[in-house]
Protein backbone atom coordinates (compact mmCIF):
# COMPACT_ATOMS: atom_id res chain seq x y z
CA UNK A 1 0.00 0.00 0.00
CA UNK A 2 2.63 2.49 0.71
CA UNK A 3 4.30 1.52 -2.13
CA UNK A 4 1.72 2.24 -4.32
CA UNK A 5 1.09 5.38 -3.04
CA UNK A 6 4.63 6.55 -3.55
CA UNK A 7 4.19 5.60 -7.00
CA UNK A 8 1.21 7.45 -7.53
CA UNK A 9 3.13 11.16 -5.73
CA UNK A 10 6.01 10.22 -8.71
CA UNK A 11 3.63 9.72 -11.56
CA UNK A 12 1.92 13.23 -10.40
CA UNK A 13 4.98 14.99 -9.86
CA UNK A 14 6.19 13.84 -13.10
CA UNK A 15 3.01 15.02 -15.04
CA UNK A 16 3.16 17.96 -13.49
CA UNK A 17 6.67 19.05 -14.80
CA UNK A 18 6.01 18.08 -17.91
CA UNK A 19 3.07 20.18 -18.54
CA UNK A 20 5.14 22.96 -16.73
CA UNK A 21 7.82 22.02 -19.39
CA UNK A 22 4.89 22.53 -22.07
CA UNK A 23 3.88 26.11 -20.80
CA UNK A 24 7.82 27.22 -20.99
CA UNK A 25 8.07 25.93 -24.45
CA UNK A 26 4.63 27.44 -25.56
CA UNK A 27 4.15 30.61 -24.42
CA UNK A 28 0.05 31.44 -24.10
CA UNK A 29 -0.75 34.18 -27.00
CA UNK A 30 -1.30 36.96 -23.72
CA UNK A 31 2.32 35.97 -22.59
CA UNK A 32 3.23 36.65 -26.13
CA UNK A 33 1.06 39.67 -26.49
CA UNK A 34 2.83 41.36 -23.46
CA UNK A 35 6.30 40.36 -25.03
CA UNK A 36 5.41 41.79 -28.06
CA UNK A 37 4.13 45.14 -26.81
CA UNK A 38 6.96 45.44 -24.77
CA UNK A 39 9.89 45.07 -27.75
CA UNK A 40 7.55 47.24 -30.15
CA UNK A 41 8.59 51.04 -30.47
CA UNK A 42 5.95 53.33 -29.86
CA UNK A 43 6.02 56.50 -32.66
CA UNK A 44 4.01 59.42 -31.61
CA UNK A 45 3.23 62.30 -34.18
CA UNK A 46 5.00 65.27 -33.39
CA UNK A 47 3.09 68.14 -33.83
CA UNK A 48 4.67 71.80 -35.46
CA UNK A 49 3.62 74.89 -35.11
CA UNK A 50 3.46 77.06 -37.60
CA UNK A 51 2.27 81.15 -38.53
CA UNK A 52 -0.67 81.40 -41.00
CA UNK A 53 -2.35 84.28 -42.25
CA UNK A 54 -6.45 84.42 -42.14
CA UNK A 55 -8.93 87.20 -42.60
CA UNK A 56 -10.04 88.62 -38.88
CA UNK A 57 -13.56 90.07 -38.49
CA UNK A 58 -12.55 93.43 -39.63
CA UNK A 59 -11.31 92.03 -42.63
CA UNK A 60 -7.29 92.04 -42.47
CA UNK A 61 -5.05 89.71 -42.24
CA UNK A 62 -3.56 88.41 -39.79
CA UNK A 63 -1.34 86.37 -38.42
CA UNK A 64 -2.51 83.46 -36.56
CA UNK A 65 -0.68 79.94 -35.26
CA UNK A 66 -1.89 76.64 -36.08
CA UNK A 67 -0.49 73.17 -35.19
CA UNK A 68 0.40 70.61 -38.34
CA UNK A 69 1.28 67.04 -37.86
CA UNK A 70 4.24 67.29 -40.62
CA UNK A 71 7.77 69.09 -40.98
CA UNK A 72 8.30 67.78 -44.19
CA UNK A 73 8.46 71.45 -46.51
CA UNK A 74 5.81 69.94 -49.32
CA UNK A 75 3.67 68.39 -47.02
CA UNK A 76 3.67 71.55 -44.10
CA UNK A 77 2.55 73.68 -47.61
CA UNK A 78 0.26 71.34 -48.49
CA UNK A 79 -1.53 71.46 -44.64
CA UNK A 80 -1.13 75.49 -45.16
CA UNK A 81 -2.88 76.03 -48.18
CA UNK A 82 -5.60 73.50 -46.70
CA UNK A 83 -5.87 75.80 -43.61
CA UNK A 84 -6.08 78.86 -46.15
CA UNK A 85 -8.74 76.87 -48.46
CA UNK A 86 -12.42 77.38 -47.54
CA UNK A 87 -14.73 74.65 -46.08
CA UNK A 88 -11.38 72.36 -46.65
CA UNK A 89 -11.10 69.44 -43.92
CA UNK A 90 -8.79 71.94 -41.66
CA UNK A 91 -11.55 74.43 -41.25
CA UNK A 92 -12.28 73.17 -37.78
CA UNK A 93 -8.52 73.84 -37.13
CA UNK A 94 -9.60 77.95 -37.51
CA UNK A 95 -9.93 79.94 -34.57
CA UNK A 96 -13.04 81.68 -34.18
CA UNK A 97 -13.35 85.39 -35.64
CA UNK A 98 -11.19 84.12 -38.68
CA UNK A 99 -11.80 83.60 -42.35
CA UNK A 100 -10.12 81.43 -45.14
CA UNK A 101 -9.36 83.06 -47.92
CA UNK A 102 -8.68 80.72 -51.00
CA UNK A 103 -12.01 79.52 -52.79
CA UNK A 104 -13.52 76.98 -51.86
CA UNK A 105 -13.07 73.94 -54.01
CA UNK A 106 -9.12 74.91 -54.87
CA UNK A 107 -7.36 72.28 -55.39
CA UNK A 108 -3.48 72.19 -55.56
CA UNK A 109 -2.01 70.27 -58.47
CA UNK A 110 1.44 70.33 -57.53
CA UNK A 111 4.14 71.80 -55.25
CA UNK A 112 7.81 71.96 -56.24
CA UNK A 113 10.71 73.51 -53.60
CA UNK A 114 14.11 74.41 -54.98
CA UNK A 115 16.47 77.35 -54.36
CA UNK A 116 14.74 78.49 -51.05
CA UNK A 117 11.82 79.05 -53.80
CA UNK A 118 8.38 77.15 -53.40
CA UNK A 119 5.97 76.53 -56.65
CA UNK A 120 2.42 76.10 -56.34
CA UNK A 121 0.37 75.49 -59.46
CA UNK A 122 -3.35 75.40 -58.25
CA UNK A 123 -6.45 74.40 -60.50
CA UNK A 124 -8.75 77.15 -62.24
CA UNK A 125 -11.44 77.53 -58.65
CA UNK A 126 -8.83 79.69 -57.57
CA UNK A 127 -9.60 82.52 -59.72
CA UNK A 128 -12.75 82.62 -58.12
CA UNK A 129 -12.11 85.06 -55.39
CA UNK A 130 -14.03 87.67 -55.05
CA UNK A 131 -12.28 91.20 -56.17
CA UNK A 132 -12.27 92.34 -52.91
CA UNK A 133 -10.42 89.59 -51.51
CA UNK A 134 -8.00 88.63 -54.67
CA UNK A 135 -4.90 90.82 -53.29
CA UNK A 136 -5.64 89.81 -49.36
CA UNK A 137 -5.51 86.12 -50.86
CA UNK A 138 -2.10 86.46 -52.50
CA UNK A 139 -0.96 87.90 -49.07
CA UNK A 140 -1.79 85.36 -46.86
CA UNK A 141 -0.96 82.97 -49.28
CA UNK A 142 2.30 84.30 -49.34
CA UNK A 143 3.14 85.41 -45.70
CA UNK A 144 1.51 81.98 -44.76
CA UNK A 145 3.82 79.83 -46.96
CA UNK A 146 6.93 82.01 -45.97
CA UNK A 147 6.22 81.39 -42.36
CA UNK A 148 7.85 78.25 -43.38
CA UNK A 149 11.99 78.26 -42.08
CA UNK A 150 13.55 77.44 -45.31
CA UNK A 151 10.68 78.96 -47.52
CA UNK A 152 11.95 82.48 -49.21
CA UNK A 153 9.91 83.10 -52.23
CA UNK A 154 6.83 82.14 -53.72
CA UNK A 155 5.65 81.35 -57.20
CA UNK A 156 2.19 80.95 -58.18
CA UNK A 157 0.88 79.03 -61.43
CA UNK A 158 -2.70 78.28 -62.27
CA UNK A 159 -2.85 74.73 -64.21
CA UNK A 160 0.84 75.17 -64.91
CA UNK A 161 0.35 78.93 -65.96
CA UNK A 162 2.14 81.33 -64.16
CA UNK A 163 0.02 84.17 -62.27
CA UNK A 164 0.79 87.80 -63.79
CA UNK A 165 -2.39 89.85 -62.95
CA UNK A 166 -4.70 89.63 -60.32
CA UNK A 167 -8.02 87.86 -61.54
CA UNK A 168 -10.30 90.77 -61.65
CA UNK A 169 -8.57 93.75 -61.23
CA UNK A 170 -5.70 92.73 -63.50
CA UNK A 171 -3.16 94.38 -61.34
CA UNK A 172 0.30 93.00 -62.16
CA UNK A 173 2.23 90.76 -59.38
CA UNK A 174 5.93 90.48 -59.43
CA UNK A 175 7.58 87.62 -61.34
CA UNK A 176 8.61 86.18 -57.99
CA UNK A 177 6.53 86.96 -54.68
CA UNK A 178 8.03 87.46 -51.20
CA UNK A 179 7.25 89.73 -47.51
CA UNK A 180 8.39 92.53 -50.11
CA UNK A 181 5.10 92.00 -51.84
CA UNK A 182 3.05 93.70 -48.38
CA UNK A 183 0.37 93.05 -46.48
CA UNK A 184 -2.73 95.25 -45.91
CA UNK A 185 -1.13 97.55 -47.28
CA UNK A 186 -1.47 101.77 -46.33
CA UNK A 187 -0.56 104.48 -49.40
CA UNK A 188 0.75 107.38 -48.59
CA UNK A 189 2.80 108.80 -51.31
CA UNK A 190 3.54 112.29 -52.43
CA UNK A 191 5.96 110.85 -55.79
CA UNK A 192 6.14 108.14 -57.80
CA UNK A 193 9.75 107.67 -56.72
CA UNK A 194 11.72 106.79 -53.77
CA UNK A 195 9.42 104.80 -52.17
CA UNK A 196 9.86 102.67 -49.12
CA UNK A 197 7.98 99.58 -47.80
CA UNK A 198 8.01 99.06 -44.05
CA UNK A 199 5.53 95.74 -42.38
CA UNK A 200 4.36 97.13 -39.03
CA UNK A 201 3.12 94.24 -36.53
CA UNK A 202 0.31 95.32 -34.36
CA UNK A 203 -1.61 94.03 -31.71
CA UNK A 204 -5.08 92.73 -31.73
CA UNK A 205 -8.00 91.45 -29.56
CA UNK A 206 -10.60 89.04 -30.18
CA UNK A 207 -12.73 87.91 -27.61
CA UNK A 208 -10.23 85.76 -25.12
CA UNK A 209 -7.43 85.71 -28.25
CA UNK A 210 -4.84 88.02 -28.97
CA UNK A 211 -3.01 88.03 -32.15
CA UNK A 212 -0.65 90.06 -34.38
CA UNK A 213 -1.66 92.19 -37.74
CA UNK A 214 0.66 93.16 -39.83
CA UNK A 215 0.86 96.31 -41.94
CA UNK A 216 3.05 97.62 -44.53
CA UNK A 217 3.22 101.31 -45.14
CA UNK A 218 4.47 102.32 -48.70
CA UNK A 219 5.49 105.97 -48.49
CA UNK A 220 8.48 108.61 -48.91
CA UNK A 221 9.48 108.90 -46.00
CA UNK A 222 13.09 109.37 -45.55
CA UNK A 223 13.38 108.03 -42.25
CA UNK A 224 15.65 104.22 -42.30
CA UNK A 225 12.85 101.28 -41.39
CA UNK A 226 14.44 100.80 -37.62
CA UNK A 227 12.90 104.69 -37.22
CA UNK A 228 9.65 104.04 -38.84
CA UNK A 229 8.94 100.75 -37.04
CA UNK A 230 8.96 102.69 -33.67
CA UNK A 231 7.58 105.96 -34.93
CA UNK A 232 4.41 103.65 -35.77
CA UNK A 233 4.07 102.00 -32.80
CA UNK A 234 4.28 105.14 -30.43
CA UNK A 235 1.55 106.49 -32.77
CA UNK A 236 -2.11 106.63 -31.82
CA UNK A 237 -3.32 106.43 -35.06
CA UNK A 238 -3.98 103.01 -35.31
CA UNK A 239 -7.04 103.40 -33.41
CA UNK A 240 -9.20 103.98 -36.88
CA UNK A 241 -8.00 100.00 -37.53
CA UNK A 242 -8.79 98.68 -34.08
CA UNK A 243 -4.87 98.02 -33.79
CA UNK A 244 -3.39 98.48 -30.07
CA UNK A 245 0.29 98.47 -29.04
CA UNK A 246 1.90 98.75 -25.73
CA UNK A 247 4.97 100.59 -26.52
CA UNK A 248 4.59 104.00 -24.95
CA UNK A 249 5.03 107.51 -26.63
CA UNK A 250 7.66 108.53 -24.11
CA UNK A 251 9.43 105.17 -25.03
CA UNK A 252 12.62 106.79 -26.74
CA UNK A 253 15.09 104.57 -29.42
CA UNK A 254 18.46 106.63 -28.17
CA UNK A 255 21.07 104.29 -30.84
CA UNK A 256 20.64 100.99 -32.56
CA UNK A 257 23.45 99.29 -34.00
CA UNK A 258 23.04 96.67 -36.87
CA UNK A 259 25.31 93.41 -37.94
CA UNK A 260 24.03 91.92 -40.83
CA UNK A 261 20.87 89.66 -39.71
CA UNK A 262 21.15 90.87 -36.00
CA UNK A 263 20.88 94.56 -34.47
CA UNK A 264 21.10 95.92 -30.91
CA UNK A 265 18.06 98.61 -29.78
CA UNK A 266 19.17 101.04 -27.08
CA UNK A 267 16.17 102.75 -25.70
CA UNK A 268 15.14 105.22 -22.49
CA UNK A 269 13.40 103.54 -19.44
CA UNK A 270 10.07 103.62 -20.84
CA UNK A 271 10.57 100.79 -22.78
CA UNK A 272 10.28 99.09 -19.54
CA UNK A 273 6.72 97.85 -17.95
CA UNK A 274 9.01 97.28 -14.62
CA UNK A 275 11.15 99.85 -14.07
CA UNK A 276 12.33 97.90 -10.68
CA UNK A 277 12.46 94.73 -12.41
CA UNK A 278 13.85 95.95 -15.38
CA UNK A 279 11.30 93.84 -17.73
CA UNK A 280 9.58 94.97 -21.02
CA UNK A 281 6.54 93.60 -22.58
CA UNK A 282 6.34 90.45 -24.29
CA UNK A 283 3.61 92.10 -26.78
CA UNK A 284 6.14 94.95 -27.64
CA UNK A 285 9.16 92.73 -27.83
CA UNK A 286 7.18 90.68 -30.43
CA UNK A 287 5.70 93.75 -32.07
CA UNK A 288 9.17 95.23 -32.57
CA UNK A 289 10.84 91.87 -33.47
CA UNK A 290 8.39 90.51 -36.48
CA UNK A 291 8.16 93.97 -37.42
CA UNK A 292 12.14 94.07 -37.86
CA UNK A 293 12.12 90.65 -39.27
CA UNK A 294 9.83 91.55 -42.06
CA UNK A 295 11.22 94.79 -42.88
CA UNK A 296 15.43 93.87 -42.32
CA UNK A 297 15.07 90.34 -42.32
CA UNK A 298 16.50 90.49 -38.86
CA UNK A 299 16.85 87.17 -37.10
CA UNK A 300 18.01 88.49 -33.36
CA UNK A 301 17.05 91.73 -31.65
CA UNK A 302 18.77 92.45 -28.71
CA UNK A 303 16.96 95.08 -26.12
CA UNK A 304 18.82 97.21 -23.96
CA UNK A 305 17.55 100.56 -21.70
CA UNK A 306 20.38 102.85 -21.79
CA UNK A 307 23.88 100.45 -21.46
CA UNK A 308 21.57 97.41 -19.97
CA UNK A 309 20.83 94.22 -21.22
CA UNK A 310 17.18 93.30 -20.85
CA UNK A 311 16.13 90.86 -23.33
CA UNK A 312 16.13 89.37 -26.66
CA UNK A 313 14.40 87.84 -29.41
CA UNK A 314 15.56 85.28 -31.88
CA UNK A 315 13.12 84.47 -34.46
CA UNK A 316 13.28 81.43 -37.00
CA UNK A 317 12.30 83.01 -39.87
Amino acid sequence: MLLRSSLRRVIIASFSLIILLLILAFPSSKSQSVKTVKNTKVSYIKPYENSIYLLDEDKMVSRVNILYKNDDIIKKAQEIIESLTIDSTKSNYIPNGFKALIPKGTKVLSINFQDNILKVNFDKNILKVSKENEEKMIEAIVFSLTSIKEVEKVMIFVEDNQLFYLPHSNKSLPLVLDRNYGINKVYDLTRIDKTSKTTVYYIKKNEDTTYFVPVTYIDNRDNNKVEIIIDELKSSSTTQMNLMSFLTSNTELLKYDQKEQEINLSFNKYLLSDFKKKKMLEEVKYAISLSLNDSMNIKKVNFYVENDFITDCILPN
